[in-house]
């Protein structure tokens, strides 16, 4: 059934390549995402499952 659909497709060869794209955006996003990130955020962040109390994240400016 997939085999007889595939084979109907063109341009096949384009699926990897958008799978490649979203990959890659996704993991330049992250890494900007975390270079960008609030060196406070990260720090009670990392904290958080040693704390006995929840902690409520601060609203800081800029993020929300």
């Amino acid at each position: 059934m997939f085999k007889h659909y595939f084979e109907q497709l063109d341009n096949f060869q384009i699926y990897p390549l958008i799978s490649l794209s979203i990959f890659f955006a996704f993991f330049v996003g992250l890494i900007w995402w975390v270079v960008r990130a609030d060196k406070n955020y990260i720090k009670r962040m990392e904290q958080m499952p040693f704390s006995d109390t929840e902690v409520e994240p601060k609203k800081t400016e800029g993020h929300e």
